[in-house]
């Protein structure tokens, strides 16, 4: 997939490159969730406005991330990652610039756009240049390295504040910064091949599997930050103790990816994906017992099931790169994204009404329901 056979040195540079350009995405959009919210609640704004502003992230990915294979082949996967990059620091400044709920909206969108077009690429990038026998450890390095930039980016805000411009050119700076790695591996780029030219429903059915656990991990992970909070508060948590609970579920998710990612390249990925999706709906049903029995117990359950679930995402995209090449993988990649943010915009109203029918079993039920369809995926798997 490259133009040509990359030493061991450049294979680990290349997958470094991308890893690393990935994760600083991630820390520059961990930076930028929370600081919007809190610039629109200072503005006034209502808590469904501000849902629906948000909301456009996942609207803005679904729209652009199925051409994003097309387009790469057409003009280059260095070139449309480069524009990406400065379309996201340029854009981000531009919520500053202009700021009007107003203008946030089509800001938003763009700045969204170009989001989904650097995660699509990257993890092309990523899955394209590991090699067959390590593809789940490198995985889950990716995975880790994403959470590790997911769990730092609000820390940023403690730091350079949430008002005035420093929280938007640090933000701006981060996006823009994520161009070194590409400036500096741009020779190991893989190339974008040819494929089969399966259509979006043909990479959807092709690993049914793979791609229900990116819907499914969007949103258990959207909804559990969300709502995990109100959970705990709903059973007599205080604030600091309930946000505690996005802590836990966030250090699994980061402690356990790579144990995850090395199994991945010893059992069969879908087995594993089934395995996963198991333990993930045991884990949902063993929160409301752990919550009975105190807040120690509860970070402990929630510890390992943010870990399992957010396996879903490693071992997907392991599943992907073991199944496809070239722009196959691109576009199966693309897939598999789509997916997920589908997955992020369903995820927290359908577990919030949840939490609203039943303070107890809410959480689980709701949770549930997004595993539920991996587990009837698995009698179509195909390693």
């Amino acid at each position: 997939m490259h133009a040509r056979a990359l030493t061991g040195r450049e294979q680990a540079g290349s997958i470094a490159a991308a890893i690393l350009l990935a994760g600083m995405v991630g820390l520059g959009l961990s930076l930028t969730l929370p600081l919007l919210s809190i610039e629109m609640e200072r503005m006034g704004v209502s808590g469904t406005v501000i849902g629906l502003n948000t909301a456009i992230a996942g609207l803005a990915s679904i729209l652009i991330i199925p051409f994003v294979p097309r387009i790469a082949a057409r003009v280059g996967i260095g070139r449309l990652l480069a524009l990406s990059i400065l379309l996201t620091g340029l854009s981000f400044l531009g919520f500053r610039l202009f700021f009007d709920l107003l203008a946030w909206f089509p800001i938003r969108f763009l700045f969204s756009a170009a989001l989904g077009t650097l995660f699509v690429l990257s993890e092309y990038w990523i899955a394209a240049s590991a090699p067959p026998e390590r593809r789940g450890l490198v995985m889950g390095v990716y995975a880790t390295v994403l959470a590790l930039g997911f769990s730092a980016g609000p820390a940023l805000l403690g730091l350079f504040g949430t008002s005035g411009w420093p929280p938007y050119l640090a933000g701006g700076l981060i996006f823009l910064l994520a161009g070194l790695p590409l400036a500096f591996a741009r020779h190991l780029l893989p190339r974008l091949d040819a494929g089969s030219g399966h259509s979006l429903l043909g990479y959807l059915t092709a690993l049914p599997m793979a791609t229900a656990a990116g819907a499914g991990f969007g949103a258990v992970e959207a909804g559990g930050f969300a709502l995990l909070p109100v959970y705990g508060m709903r059973h007599g948590l205080d604030a600091e103790t309930a946000a505690l609970l996005i802590s836990a579920v966030a250090l699994g998710n980061v402690a356990l990816q790579v144990p995850i990612g090395l199994l991945a390249d010893r059992v069969s990925k879908s087995r594993l994906l089934l395995a996963i999706a198991l333990l993930g709906l045991a884990g949902t049903f063993a929160i409301p017992l752990a919550q009975q029995a105190g807040p120690w117990p509860l970070y402990a359950v929630l510890f390992l099931w943010g870990g399992i679930v957010g396996g879903l995402y490693t071992v997907g995209l392991a599943h992907l790169a073991a199944r496809f090449t070239g722009r196959d993988l691109a576009g199966a990649n693309a897939a598999f994204l789509l997916l997920y943010n589908v997955g992020l915009m369903l995820g927290p109203p359908i577990i919030g009404l949840g939490l609203d029918w039943s303070m107890r079993w809410g959480l689980s039920l709701s949770v549930a329901l997004f595993l539920l369809p991996l587990l009837a995926a698995a009698s179509a798997r195909r390693d």
